[in-house]
């Protein structure tokens, strides 16, 4: 008989989703910034290369908007103006505890403050439909394929090792821009 494999609890699922996607984030935003600049900037909030607003939002995507998978204009809809008000509060937040814009949109056609802007309301919207009809099904295929050649507790290590680098780096960077 068999022996049936110990499967990652959820949380470390989520957790493993969170850094892949802040580090797509961190690489679209890196990538934008030297197209339009011509050089490399820093990108994002933490030391390490992740943008936590493209993990937390793929989270939310994957754990609430999956349902709508074979509804493209309600999931469009949905996360445009969901995702908007996201980024609307996690702008603020930001500025409020740290005095400082990690993103202006001000110049941007129909902006509100500078923190949204129409453009990106409807790029939420393309974002969620590629995301929970394209890019999480095949991560969540390649993450099933690798997870499954690496013994169970190595996963739990690794796992938690990630997840103190990523606490370690929230409390540094918070530490860094506070000061």
């Amino acid at each position: 008989m068999e022996k049936l494999r110990k499967k990652l609890p959820r949380f470390y699922l989520y957790f493993l989703y969170f850094i892949i996607f802040s580090i797509i984030g961190w690489l679209i935003e890196t990538c934008f910034s030297f197209y339009s600049l011509g050089h490399f900037t820093k990108r994002g909030f933490l030391f390490g290369p992740l943008c936590p607003i493209y993990g937390w939002g793929a989270l939310i995507l994957i754990m609430f908007f999956s349902t709508y998978k074979k509804h493209n204009l309600k999931l469009f809809i949905y996360s445009a103006l969901i995702f908007t008000v996201f980024e609307y509060f996690v702008s603020y937040g930001m500025e409020a505890l740290f005095s400082l814009k990690w993103w202006d949109y001000t110049d941007e056609f129909m902006n509100l403050n500078g923190r949204v802007s129409i453009f990106y309301t409807f790029a939420w919207g393309i974002i969620a439909i590629l995301v929970i009809n394209f890019i999480y099904p095949f991560l969540k295929k390649k993450v099933n394929i690798l997870l499954s050649k690496i013994p169970y507790k190595v996963q739990i290590i690794a796992t938690n090792a990630l997840l103190v680098i990523f606490i370690t780096d929230t409390v540094l960077s918070c530490v860094k821009y506070l000061i």
